[in-house]
């Protein structure tokens, strides 16, 4: 650690253990969270700062053990968001933290490897093939199709939306980059089904923060069927830059949804339906 963070961290510890009147036991809880957030910069400046050095000793590793590698960014991913939506809720500066240090640490590990483009982060090239991506803007309207639904502080809907970006960075990376790349080495049509498949599977686990069994289901189905496109997007443009536009947009302008039959029932199947189509289309028409 450079010595501008020990003396940052030291203040900080510092400013915690003498404040006059002392902490309450909330204020000391938002203290250490706040210290531990500071290190992690910290460790991740460190690491960029040595990335020659740490950067080859990371890469013989990662491709040793790939496989686990993915199996065990799904497994932090999922456990990391559900601790957050369970004890702070679903619109939390926790959760928000949270899923901001899981986007840094995949973008340094990126860098480390030097594999942003390898992983999806470049430009499209002739999105004229992909008529536009126009298909992609009409799935983010469906969030919008009753209109708007602001039953949440200005606050709150600043710290959801936020948190959604860095769901979405973090979604598309880990099961359309990291575990895509990864199955693609053996087999283009497994990757596919497997990313699609597991994309759709993750959602399941809302059921064990409290959501209803139906729309869970339908949920799993659509992400499936969005999983798919997205990764034969991937595939094709070799580029992840539509489709973390595209599931940051869903994802944050889910806040102003307002829900009844249309929104439960008739968006689920078009979210269906539009996906596969769209993602037909593409692996049909379009040479890698």
């Amino acid at each position: 650690m450079s010595d501008a963070c020990k003396q940052f961290l030291g203040l900080l510890r510092g400013k915690a253990l003498f404040t006059q009147g002392g902490l309450s036991l909330s204020e000391e809880i938002r203290a250490d969270f706040f210290v531990s957030i500071v290190s992690a910069y910290c460790f991740c400046y460190n690491v960029i700062a040595n990335q020659e050095c740490v950067g080859k000793f990371m890469v013989k590793t990662f491709e040793k053990y790939e496989t686990s590698f993915c199996i065990f960014l799904i497994i932090v991913y999922i456990v990391v968001n559900s601790v957050c939506i369970q004890n702070f809720g679903e619109i939390s500066g926790v959760g928000l933290i949270a899923n901001a240090i899981l986007s840094v640490c995949l973008i340094v590990i990126m860098l480390l490897l030097k594999r942003t483009a390898y992983y999806g982060l470049k430009k499209v090239k002739n999105a004229r093939q992909y008529l536009y991506f126009i298909p992609l803007f009409i799935i983010v309207t469906v969030n919008l199709w009753n209109g708007f639904n602001i039953t949440h502080s200005s606050k709150e809907i600043l710290l959801y939306i936020l948190t959604m970006i860095n769901v979405g960075f973090t979604e598309e990376i880990i099961f359309r980059g990291f575990l895509f790349r990864m199955m693609a080495k053996s087999s283009i049509n497994s990757a596919v089904i497997v990313s699609a498949v597991t994309f759709g599977m993750g959602h399941i686990v809302n059921l064990l923060n409290g959501a209803e069994l139906i729309p869970t289901l339908m949920q799993v189905g659509y992400a499936t069927a969005t999983g798919y496109l997205f990764v034969i997007i991937f595939h094709k443009s070799k580029s992840l830059v539509p489709c973390i536009i595209t599931h940051c947009l869903v994802n944050s302008l889910s806040i102003f949804n307002i829900e009844n039959t249309l929104s439960l029932y008739v968006a689920p199947v078009f979210l269906t339906v539009i996906p596969l189509a769209y993602g037909f289309y593409i692996n049909r028409k379009i040479r890698e």
